[in-house]
């Protein structure tokens, strides 16, 4: 699957997205070693403590089927279904993919049309946190 095509699946993914407090939706989708495909959108809550953000959604459900290798994941957000801006991980689901992924592990941003932006996680979490 190339990096657009992945893009295209993290907006279907944000089509399920539950944000009524904040508006801003999100999905990701993410690529198992082995080619598996795991759609993940935000899912807010009005305490908002317990709100879990796409790629940790995407993340769970694979790991909660058995997965445990990563290849890469594709995201975008944005007000409505208008990604005009690259959206990268927060800080919280940087730190979960660096507990199952590499430094090399790929994050691609999408927005609007079909430019992207690559990066590894160690670009976007240097020095972080693992066994």
């Amino acid at each position: 699957m190339t990096d657009v095509e992945l893009i295209e699946k993290a907006k279907e993914a944000a089509r399920a997205s539950y944000s009524p407090y904040s508006g801003f939706t999100v999905g990701a989708a993410l690529i198992t070693k082995d080619g598996k495909l795991y759609l993940g959108c935000n899912i807010e809550n009005a305490s908002f403590s317990p709100t879990c953000c796409a790629e940790r959604t995407a993340f769970f459900k694979a790991v909660s089927e058995g997965e445990r290798e990563f290849s890469k994941i594709a995201i975008v957000g944005g007000k409505g279904l208008d990604f005009t801006d690259f959206c990268p991980p927060c800080g919280v689901c940087r730190q979960v993919m660096k507990e199952f992924c590499g430094e090399d592990f790929t994050v691609i941003l999408g927005k609007n049309g079909e430019e992207v932006k690559t990066l590894t996680l160690g670009e976007l979490l240097p020095f972080g946190f693992g066994l």
